[in-house]
């Protein structure tokens, strides 16, 4: 515990250090103490105005497609899973081993045939191109579907249907309660790997104004080996602690219901 406590603690106290420290200072001094006049406010403001809030817009990007992306890719992983944990239905186990193997499939080795297929579209190029794959969370479908088998009783079911409820009543009004706590989950990873989300916006965009954070900051860094580029480390680091802070904060307030849904149904009283 005390290494992987370290492991994970090391890399956020480097950036939290370095985003005090000027450009020449980032350079020169020990990377794990300060140097320096303490500059991380000067760093925050230059980050939010450098090339005319470019930052900001990258921001706003981001949020745009964790909002519709990972929100729409929750919202479909529950009435998938939900509809594959309590109904019967022709082709249900050929569905079920589709989804499995989609799991195991990386998300980068689908990168490239997405561009082609979204090219030959033309969606390239456009927030659809990052939002629409993210929709889809093979997943996030996989633990509603094996929440749902122990948090979602039958027999409730069968009496809300003896009373004459119909199933879409049935979901909003009672599987979705049960669910909630395996849906907060799924939202969690879901916003997680859309807002860390970097090949596939690398390849689908090529205009700047819909870049997310983690293109933007790379294209910041990469102005240091570019012909007349401007090296602004300094702003990198700032910006990469700044993006952090959401899913910081995101985690710390699901974090009960993202405990309760991993451990739901594992006991049984």
């Amino acid at each position: 515990m005390g290494l992987i406590l370290i492991y994970s603690l090391v890399p956020l106290v480097w950036l939290l250090i370095n985003a005090t420290k000027t450009q020449p200072k980032l350079l020169s001094s020990f990377g794990l103490w300060f140097s320096g006049d303490f500059v991380l406010w000067d760093n925050i403001v230059q980050t939010f105005t450098y090339e005319d809030g470019a930052f900001g817009h990258w921001l706003l990007n981001t949020l745009l497609y964790v909002v519709v992306g990972a929100g729409g890719a929750t919202i479909l992983a529950t009435l998938a899973g939900y509809g594959l944990a309590r109904f019967n239905f022709p082709g249900k186990k050929a569905i079920f081993a589709i989804i499995l193997g989609a799991v195991a499939i990386p998300g980068t080795a689908l990168a490239v045939p997405t561009f082609l297929m979204f090219s030959s579209l033309g969606l390239t190029n456009g927030p659809w191109a990052v939002i629409i794959p993210s929709l889809i969370s093979p997943f996030g479908l996989y633990l509603i579907w094996t929440y749902a088998m122990e948090s979602v009783p039958v027999e409730l079911l069968e009496a809300a249907r003896v009373d004459g409820a119909g199933e879409i009543r049935i979901f909003f009004t009672i599987a979705l309660r049960l669910l909630m706590p395996g849906f907060v989950t799924v939202l969690l990873f879901t916003v997680v790997a859309t807002w860390n989300n970097y090949f596939l916006p690398l390849i689908m965009l090529s205009d700047s104004t819909w870049f997310p954070l983690t293109v933007g900051l790379n294209h910041w860094s990469a102005q240091a080996v570019s012909a007349g580029g401007q090296p602004i480390y300094n702003l990198v680091i700032t910006g990469s602690l700044l993006t952090i802070v959401p899913i910081v904060v995101a985690f710390l307030l699901m974090q009960r219901y993202w405990q309760s849904g991993l451990t739901a149904g594992s006991v049984k009283g």
